[in-house]
Formats: C-alpha cells, sequence, structure tokens
C-alpha cells in the first residue's frame, strides 16, 4: 500500500510538472456535497493528443464559418461582445461541488451551439478549485468540474474530439485572497479554445 501511494505521488509530481495532474487517492468525505462520483480513475488530461495544438495554428480553420470574420485572438467578434453569451468563458460551481451554477448553463448551451456549428473548433476545459481542501481533492474536483462541463456539452450533441479536460485544482487562482469572495472566484472551469 506504501508503495502504491509513493507510484501514485511521483506520477502526480511529474504530471504537474507538465501540465496539470490528477489523483487516485481518496477524497476526504468530509469536503464534498456527493456530487462527485467515485470513478475519478480518468487522467486529468483527455483529448489534447489529437493534433489540436495549444497554438493559433491551424486548429480554428481557415474560415470562419457560421459566425464570420476571425478577431486577433482567432475567435469571432461574438467572443468580445460582452452581450454575447460566447464572451463568458467561464463557469463558477458552489463549494466541494461539481454541479454547475444555474447562471451559467445558458452560457454553456450558447458554447454548445457555437462548437456544433464549428466541427473543426477545439475547446479545454480547464477545471479549478479554491485554496481549501487537499491539493489532491482540489486536484480531483477540479477535474470532475470539468467533466460536468463536458458531459453537458456533449449532451447537447458536441464531439467528444471538440473537447480536452485538465485539472488545476487549486494552482491557478483569480483571486489571492483568503476568504469568501475570492474562493468564489477560483471554484471554476475555464472554456480555453
Amino acid at each position: 500500500m506504501k508503495f502504491t501511494k509513493t507510484l501514485v505521488a511521483m506520477a502526480i509530481a511529474g504530471t504537474l510538472a507538465l501540465t496539470g495532474c490528477s489523483s487516485d487517492e481518496e477524497k476526504d468525505a468530509s469536503l464534498t456535497d456527493g456530487s462527485l462520483n467515485g470513478g475519478m480513475n480518468d487522467a486529468s488530461v483527455s483529448g489534447l493528443g489529437d493534433g489540436s495544438g495549444m497554438g493559433s495554428g491551424g486548429r480554428f480553420g481557415a474560415n470562419g464559418g457560421k459566425y464570420g470574420a476571425r478577431g486577433a485572438n482567432g475567435l469571432p467578434p461574438e467572443f468580445s461582445d460582452p452581450n454575447n453569451p460566447l464572451s463568458k468563458r467561464t463557469i463558477y460551481f458552489m463549494l466541494d461541488s461539481s454541479q454547475v451554477q444555474q447562471d451559467f448553463v445558458s452560457v454553456i448551451a450558447a458554447h454548445a451551439r457555437y462548437l456544433l456549428a464549428n466541427p473543426s473548433q477545439h475547446i479545454v476545459l480547464e477545471g479549478n478549485g479554491d485554496e481549501r481542501g487537499s491539493r489532491e481533492y482540489n486536484i480531483a474536483l477540479g477535474e470532475q468540474r470539468s467533466k460536468t462541463v463536458a458531459g453537458m456539452l456533449k449532451a447537447q450533441g458536441v464531439s467528444e474530439s471538440q473537447l480536452g479536460i485538465v485539472s488545476y485544482g487549486e494552482e491557478k487562482p483569480v483571486a489571492m485572497g483568503h476568504d469568501e469572495s475570492s474562493w468564489e472566484l477560483n471554484r471554476r472551469v475555464e472554456l480555453a479554445y
């Protein structure tokens, strides 16, 4: 058992150095609301080895598709319009939960429509958590949050090949405070095209 935990710890450290990581260790039951499933054995990075790349090269396709010309960031102007749900690329969650807050269901639906209309487009779902809980638990929770958003996109017809999943756990906070207002901002999945 101790040897297995040592191997898991080494694998986590090595993977974290490259991108993000996942943990197969058990979560502290006192930290969860039951929204996490027990099947956390998948890697925290999936769908990234499909040649989609992370640069601004060919992954966006040659034309603008249904959404017209592309802006300087490789995305159509709708992504910059604050009145368009596509401009929202952060999905928020409650404490210790992988259930999407209701306000963001329509945002996910808008991104699903965009991805359906642009089948050559790829998205990476970057799961995050606040600083509370163990590092391993936050990695698992970030991964489950990404998987929840992926499941919602797939339920609306988005191809799994368009989706990548990564978990950063507590490693990439957007708010550095140690209070509820900061923690709220860190419980999120970012949609990275």
